[in-house]
């Protein structure tokens, strides 16, 4: 597939989002639509658009990577998607009848009135850094695949394609917002599911395998095992380790992130809301099953074929995240191809289209109070269109860095960082909701927000001579929140009457 035809592709692609975005923002673009749209939409439009803001190009691309990783990963991830499963349970049971019983336009109000304005604007900043940098990491796997498959060969620079790919981005969201994204990312996510299902198809039929022959394959193989129980100290694979840490790196990243719960919070009601994280946490389970079946197929296709693992332009190290985009783009037909590219760029965009939105609406409401009446000016809305492109520009910035630094698959990227910035969240609001009868120091909880991370990284740096051994993988998110939990409680004072909301 030649890089012109790539490109045409995403032309065409990009056009129809914006004829979409000009759509919906055309009768409304204020405050309310983008904010939370409205509170209108439609729990199946949310639960089927939230498939592609969670999985995004990350899962498309570098978990089936991981599948034939030289450290022997297999089916391991499939053990944090269980963990996520109980996590999406855990939200919609506990979190969002907190969030809707309160009214919430960004659930970090809930840390204002629990516990005060110190610890709610250091609630919204950790979010604020923490979407930031998981965001840049998301849109960077993409940027990769773009560029070495379709800019490299017109001598466009990488930065450049960063930029290309941020303006599209805002193009269609600056306006509508919320609004715009529930439709969008329902688009988005058809094409990223029916873009996996049509990748087995077509692998199988390279192959000559039937589906049941697929199947066979894959079990058969080196890369289907999906439980690990062995070595519970020293290896990261194991069961507990990946169950817990896929929990409450959920919990944190979901239930305590205003991306995701942003959309949740424009359903009607509760119910809806309920119903419609339910049904996601169904179809996540399902797909992600397919996404590593997926990769077992590609690296079975790759030996029989003599295909190696592509390596990175500038370390020259094995790059296991590039292997789909090698076999789809080089060795598949035209058709294939089409249908990869279009799985990744909607699973990529559909994350950071959203996450953009969420971070323009928390600074908007958490810094600049724009949900308040008093607050609601004319001017509010180019205030919001430039807070838009400030952090347009700032996830720019961040992926260049990252692009200098980066030596490891990004989906173990993502969730180590996540595991330091997502923690103190975690602690914030396991104390609010948990230890009713005391009230914080509020001066005092952006300390203990930033020592928690901290101290967190220096146990894990020591924690084989410390624990005998034992070494952290997701779960390390569970001892940040809890040094976080502790640090409120030593600090807090008891109160006479329960607080309830």
């Amino acid at each position: 597939m030649t890089p012109s035809t790539i490109l045409l592709l995403i032309i065409v692609y990009f056009g129809t989002l914006f004829y979409i975005s000009h759509r919906v923002s055309k009768k409304d673009s204020g405050n309310e639509a983008f904010f939370t749209a409205n509170k209108n939409s439609k729990w199946y439009l949310v639960a089927f658009g939230m498939i592609g803001t969670a999985l995004s190009g990350v899962t498309f691309i570098s978990v089936p990577g991981e599948v034939g990783a030289p450290s022997g990963e297999q089916f391991k991830y499939f053990q944090f998607v269980l963990g996520n499963a109980l996590g999406f349970i855990v939200i919609t049971k506990l979190l969002l009848p907190l969030y809707y019983r309160m009214n919430l336009t960004s659930i970090y109000g809930y840390i204002e009135q629990r516990m005060g304005l110190y610890s709610y604007k250091t609630a919204a900043s950790i979010f604020l850094i923490s979407r930031t940098v998981s965001s840049a990491f998301r849109l960077y796997l993409v940027v990769i695949v773009l560029q070495r498959f379709v800019f490299d060969f017109y001598h466009i620079p990488f930065a450049f394609t960063v930029l290309i790919s941020l303006l599209l981005i805002f193009s269609y969201t600056y306006r509508g917002g919320l609004k715009t994204i529930i439709i969008t990312d329902t688009l988005q996510t058809f094409f990223l599911v029916t873009s996996v299902f049509l990748t087995i198809y077509f692998i199988c039929d390279r192959m000559d395998l039937s589906a049941i022959g697929a199947f066979e394959e894959v079990k058969n193989s080196n890369y289907s095992k999906v439980f690990f129980f062995d070595d519970f100290f020293g290896s990261k694979f194991h069961f507990v380790k990946q169950i817990l840490g896929g929990m409450f790196v959920t919990i944190a990243m979901t239930g305590l992130d205003q991306d995701l719960m942003q959309k949740n919070l424009s359903c009607k009601n509760i119910g809806e809301a309920q119903k419609n994280m339910f049904t996601f946490t169904g179809i996540f389970v399902v797909i992600n099953i397919f996404f590593l079946s997926v990769g077992a197929l590609l690296y079975i296709y790759a030996n029989k074929n003599g295909i190696a693992i592509p390596t990175d332009l500038i370390t020259g190290k094995p790059r296991t995240d590039l292997l789909f985009p090698e076999i789809a783009l080089n060795h598949l037909a035209v058709v294939p191809a089409i249908v990869f590219l279009l799985g990744i760029i909607a699973a990529t965009f559909a994350t950071t289209d959203s996450a953009l939105t969420a971070l323009t609406t928390s600074f908007c409401v958490d810094f600049l109070g724009m949900d308040k009446s008093e607050n609601s000016r004319k001017n509010t809305v180019r205030t919001r269109h430039l807070v838009h492109i400030s952090f347009s520009v700032l996830i720019f910035f961040v992926i260049i860095i990252f692009n200098t630094i980066n030596d490891s698959s990004v989906v173990g990227m993502i969730f180590k960082v996540a595991s330091y910035t997502y923690g103190p969240l975690l602690g914030l609001y396991a104390f609010g909701l948990f230890q009713k009868n005391r009230h914080v120091n509020d001066k005092l909880v952006p300390l203990m927000c930033l020592a928690a991370p901290f101290l967190t990284y220096l146990i894990n740096e020591n924690s084989k001579l410390l624990f005998s051994g034992y070494v952290f993988d997701n779960e390390l998110i569970v001892l940040n929140g809890l040094i976080t939990y502790v640090g409120l409680f030593v600090t807090s004072t008891k109160s006479h009457e329960e607080i309830r909301f």
